[in-house]
């Protein structure tokens, strides 16, 4: 089985990136949170540090690109390839409102026959290899059926499935008879994400689906930044790695950024999803999300690390 981290935005960039591989390096493939792609001969300050060869060595990182538009999509592979990336991720699974309104992202599954085109004129191109990250549509499930057909016309590197509509954003059931059809309907390697949170999660979907041979977790690794060594080597979280790891994140964010406010907002990001992993962690959790000051914010860390244990079945719980 390969796992796949999934990219997700103000959280796993190249600093997390750096610091989970460096304890967890059991990830086949990081994708990087979307660069909006566009003709400008210059990358966002964030998306360049996010995608600089020396921030990603020893990994294989995979960069993905956001929009609707054919030829920022191949200038912005073009410039994106002179770093040395040799593949691609399309972002066609964004449910963000502002995104979709714009027709990207999942907007863009329900403009078929742009979609077709916009296909058509990138491969063409054949700048880098090419995977695509789906749902199954924007407004209902019975959008795949067609979204398939154009997907099989193209040689994909891989097609990455999270079986929700738009609207689900990240909640309901991802729909597992859809995703079986597109596993039946694929000509291509298809890897699977979606709400694998626990190890069961993990063995259940398995169970269900012995024929695929990747699963992409986001939610479920930043949660327990040890699920995928827990499943493959039944090693689970160790408080004291966890420990290294949040004093890693607030020092190299501390060289990145600007004063104590911008390091809090990306903590307190990270400390979302790990809310989940001790036991009786509310009034730490709040204590940690009222800091003002960075003093304030590691003495809640701290003593939550030395009051409260791990739990054995840490995952995320939305």
């Amino acid at each position: 089985m390969k796992f796949y981290f999934a990219p997700m935005e103000g959280v796993t960039g190249y600093i997390y990136r750096n610091i989970h591989h460096s304890y967890f390096p059991n990830v086949d493939k990081y994708f990087t949170p979307f660069i909006v792609a566009n003709q400008s001969n210059s990358f966002k300050t964030r998306e360049l540090q996010d995608i600089k060869p020396e921030h990603n060595q020893g990994m294989y990182v995979v960069p993905q690109i956001l929009t609707n538009n054919a030829q920022d999509f191949i200038q912005t592979s073009r410039k994106i390839a002179e770093f040395g990336y040799d593949e691609i991720n399309l972002n066609l699974g964004c449910p963000s409102g502002t995104v979709v309104a714009k027709g990207k992202g999942s907007g863009f599954l329900v403009m078929k026959d742009e979609l077709n085109r916009f296909l058509e004129e990138v491969f063409q191109a054949s700048v880098t290899k090419i995977s695509i990250k789906t749902r199954i549509g924007r407004d209902n499930p019975e959008e795949f059926h067609d979204l398939m057909s154009i997907f099989n016309q193209y040689p994909l590197e891989e097609l990455i499935i999270h079986p929700r509509i738009q609207k689900d954003m990240y909640k309901n059931t991802p729909n597992l008879p859809v995703f079986a059809e597109g596993l039946l309907l694929s000509k291509h390697e298809v890897c699977y994400n979606g709400d694998i949170f626990t190890v069961d999660d993990y063995k259940n979907f398995i169970a269900n689906f012995p024929q695929v041979k990747a699963v992409m977790l986001g939610r479920g690794i930043i949660a327990n930044p040890a699920i995928i060594q827990e499943i493959t080597l039944g090693k689970g979280l160790d408080k004291s790695i966890l420990k290294e790891f949040h004093s890693r994140l607030v020092i190299d964010y501390q060289r990145i950024l600007s004063g104590d406010r911008d390091v809090l907002f990306k903590m307190k990001e990270v400390w979302h999803y790990w809310s989940f992993i001790f036991t009786n962690s509310e009034k730490y959790i709040k204590k940690i999300r009222k800091a003002q000051r960075i003093s304030d914010y590691v003495l809640a860390v701290e003593n939550l690390f030395y009051e409260q244990e791990i739990k054995k079945d840490a995952g995320y719980n939305s």
